[in-house]
């Protein structure tokens, strides 16, 4: 189930916020830094990367007001954690962190998939630490803090994932503090944000990859904008995403039976050569993507 987090009494604002700590210095972890350091000037950003290199190029870009270089040191006294790292760095950073984390710490992420974030923060987090899940809609195919944006999130969709057991007001804490930087906040739980997402994420850049790879290099001199549209995020980061897809094997096997299953039947129909049965087949995609379109363009999700 997918609905937007209701309004709820003011019990946070960003201003207030004496100290955030980002992990992980790529494109949305660097975002992250840029737009909380837009959004409150008094904020504390402390950034931290396990590469030095990314740590120089952080601190020359001023990506965050202070870059760490001990992980455990850099989430002491902060009130929000945001790990932006592979999703299967994450129990060890849980770990990692965790006896340094204040009482009444928030930590979160920013990754693609959240049924093992949540797992493994009920196993490795103190219980005076609360975790939810966010999934900032957002990004693109470049990675790299140089390539990080303060507006990243401006009309961007952010999920949060929460259980039963979440603490709520941690919830409204990052609705405010999503929303504050631009985005539009849903709640949904771990296990549907992950089949969701299989079906209109994760499998997409299966479909790109598997577009790609059906071609050699001799046939993709000659494709076109069509192409170059379709297989664009295949650019994604590779080892980014065997995380990401790993971490949803169930559902990402689902979703490419699913597939398989509606290209068989455009197979069929071109083989048989029933032209009706793939104007049929076409047409609904058609008018899927034109209805989606509208209701995108209505919500102002598309620009």
């Amino acid at each position: 189930m997918l609905f937007f987090v209701p309004s709820l009494p003011k019990v946070f604002a960003l201003k207030e916020l004496r100290q955030i700590t980002v992990i992980g210095l790529g494109l949305l972890g660097g975002s992250v830094a840029l737009s909380a350091q837009s959004v409150s000037r008094t904020v504390r950003v402390v950034g931290f990367a396990h590469r030095g290199g990314t740590r120089a190029k952080a601190a020359k870009l001023l990506a965050a007001t202070d870059v760490a270089d001990d992980l455990s040191g850099s989430v002491v006294g902060s009130d929000i954690v945001i790990l932006a790292t592979p999703i299967y760095t994450f129990e060890k950073i849980f770990n990692d962190i965790r006896d340094s984390l204040k009482a009444g710490a928030i930590v979160t992420d920013v990754g693609s998939t959240k049924i093992l974030p949540h797992r493994w923060a009920a196993k490795q987090l103190p219980k005076s630490v609360y975790y939810v899940g966010s999934h900032p809609i957002a990004g693109s195919e470049q990675r790299g803090v140089e390539f990080a944006r303060d507006d990243l999130f401006e009309q961007a969709n952010c999920i949060l994932t929460a259980t039963k057991s979440t603490n709520q007001r941690a919830v409204r804490i990052l609705k405010d503090f999503w929303s504050q930087m631009g985005c539009r906040v849903k709640l949904m739980n771990p296990a549907e944000h992950d089949k969701v997402f299989a079906k209109v994420s994760h499998l997409p850049h299966l479909t790109a990859a598997a577009l790609l790879n059906a071609n050699d290099n001799d046939q993709l001199k000659y494709a076109g904008k069509g192409f170059m549209d379709t297989s664009r995020v295949a650019s994604g980061p590779s080892n980014i995403w065997v995380d990401i897809l790993l971490a949803n094997a169930g559902n990402c096997i689902r979703g490419i039976d699913r597939f398989k299953k509606e290209l068989d039947k455009l197979k069929k129909a071109i083989k048989a050569g029933d032209s009706a049965k793939l104007q049929k087949l076409l047409g609904r995609a058609r008018d899927r993507r034109a209805k989606l379109v509208k209701d995108k363009l209505k919500k102002r999700e598309l620009v």
